[in-house]
């Protein structure tokens, strides 16, 4: 029988999945019909953009499983319309361009690299970074994203603290969790990096009450999602000196607004969303995985927990 997919994503998206996508549902082994539109009620599988033009799931009688192409689900997850299994985006390309990213940047700050790069001023700068061994990193998030970037990192040598919402266990990372756990996380973390999930629990996470628990001059990398931090308070932590310096990936408003201060600051990076990006090859595999279990009937990868919103 033959499994009815609709593709719902913006325009123009179409047309970069419509080839890695038909490929993997072929290797497959499915019998499929793929398209961008469809009757409602012949759907079986919808893979989805929360940017979509679907937004009400309701007339969707027959759907079996919304397949997300982003990490992120804070857009859908709490759709009432949606009574059907939904997973998320964990691919190989996301992950490995998040560890790169982070990997990048922590190297970047630990190796203090834009004193040299900035610096091209005739003075013979001789301070020498301390080895990866003492220089702590803490991950707020111990996801699939958060336990790779740690992975990463202790493999080059760094103290890697690693802190989510509930109990986990990370070979060779000191794993906290709860608000006990957060204030010891963060009071080690010289660079500390976000890859939290945007869920009401974790807006502005990082406020004048967290960055104050930081040692002083601590560097913040956020990869994660831009409501995990108060922009108010962090400006005001680099102005005192409490943050030394803030790399952004992410923001409240995107594109970043011309004249918001980030820009403008001397001791803010900031990176236009890029620090990972759903691979339309990798991804399709994902998703053809997905639906291959779904029609076998075995559990599918990735399910979010809605009630604990990721």
């Amino acid at each position: 029988m033959t499994i009815n997919i609709l593709f719902a994503a913006k325009s123009g998206r179409w047309e970069t999945y419509q080839g890695p996508l038909t490929d993997a549902l072929e290797e497959a082994g499915l019998d499929f019909d793929l398209r961008p539109d469809f009757p409602p009620e012949q759907v079986d599988y919808i893979v989805y953009a929360p940017n979509s033009s679907v937004q009400d799931f309701g007339p969707f009688t027959n759907l079996k499983a919304v397949l997300n192409l982003w990490a992120g689900v804070e857009d859908v997850v709490h759709n009432d319309t949606l009574t059907v299994p939904l997973a998320r985006m964990v691919d190989h390309g996301l992950t490995q361009g998040m560890i790169e990213w982070v990997t990048g940047h922590v190297l970047r700050h630990h190796l203090g690299m834009d004193t040299h790069i900035n610096g091209q001023d005739g003075q013979w700068r001789t301070q020498v970074p301390p080895l990866a061994q003492d220089r702590p990193v803490t991950i707020l998030g111990m996801g699939a994203l958060g336990q790779a970037c740690a992975a990463a990192l202790t493999a080059l040598g760094f103290f890697v603290t690693g802190w989510s919402r509930s109990e986990k266990a990370v070979p060779q990372v000191t794993t906290l969790h709860g608000t006990d756990g957060l204030q010891s996380a963060l009071r080690t973390a010289q660079i500390l990096v976000l890859l939290l999930p945007n869920t009401p629990a974790t807006t502005d996470i990082l406020n004048a009450e967290t960055l104050a628990q930081l040692p002083r001059g601590a560097v913040v990398i956020n990869p994660g999602r831009g409501p995990l931090i108060d922009d108010t308070a962090l400006l005001t932590a680099l102005d005192s000196g409490q943050v030394g310096h803030a790399t952004l990936d992410v923001f409240r408003t995107e594109p970043l607004p011309a004249d918001h201060p980030f820009w403008a600051h001397p001791k803010v990076t900031v990176t236009p969303h890029i620090a990972s990006a759903t691979r339309e090859d990798t991804a399709s595999e994902v998703i053809a995985e997905n639906i291959r279990r779904g029609e076998a009937g075995e559990p599918f990868l990735h399910l979010v927990d809605r009630t604990l919103g990721y």
